[in-house]
């Protein structure tokens, strides 16, 4: 399928489908340039488990157990691949696929 800007120019989406929590350092650089709520951060404890969502006005620590946390791609379907956040993020540690690549 060949994709088009506005101008005619070919362009092929890189839709965002996995963030690697290993070396996520949980910025919010991402999420703040994402203006479709693909992802979210999430709670870690110390043995790398997923906690839950953490809240903007939620200071839950999940009873202790929060050691960190880490942005998850929980939404998928809503990117529209524009790349925004893998030009903010400091740890590349994102993993985008082109379009044509993706099965629908």
């Amino acid at each position: 399928m060949a994709y088009k800007t506005r101008d005619g120019s070919d362009w092929t989406p890189v839709f965002l489908t996995k963030i690697n929590g290993d070396t996520c350092i949980g910025c919010g650089r991402c999420y703040k340039v994402c203006s479709r709520d693909v992802m979210h951060l999430h709670g870690v404890d110390e043995d790398g488990e997923v906690l839950g969502k953490v809240t903007e006005d939620d200071d839950d620590d999940f009873d202790g157990e929060l050691n960190r946390k880490i942005m998850i791609v929980d939404n998928s379907g809503a990117c529209i691949g524009c790349g925004a956040c893998s030009r903010v993020c400091p740890k590349d540690c994102q993993t985008h696929v082109a379009a044509d690549l993706i099965d629908a």
